[in-house]
């Protein structure tokens, strides 16, 4: 299995960005995501803005994105 990359919490941003999602709020070190669909459906992630994060970190919030984005786009980004 492929081990995740060493992601900052400003790599994973410009990574959902990719993906249309923006910066709704932020308290302490938590961003808050959201992108609206043209149904009216809105999906919201939250990550930890930390310089480094843990891998734990990293695969719990590829899976979380994974109920909104395909596997298949998602993975390049947060995998070696």
């Amino acid at each position: 299995m492929p081990k995740p990359k060493v992601l900052s919490g400003q790599d994973v941003l410009k990574i959902l960005a990719i993906f249309d999602f923006a910066i709704i709020s932020q308290k302490g070190s938590h961003i808050k995501l959201r992108r609206d669909l043209h149904d009216g459906t809105r999906q919201t992630l939250t990550i930890p803005n930390h310089k480094e994060l843990d891998k734990g970190t990293t695969v719990a919030i590829f899976r979380q994105a994974l109920r909104y984005i395909p596997e298949a786009e998602l993975k390049q980004h947060f995998y070696d």
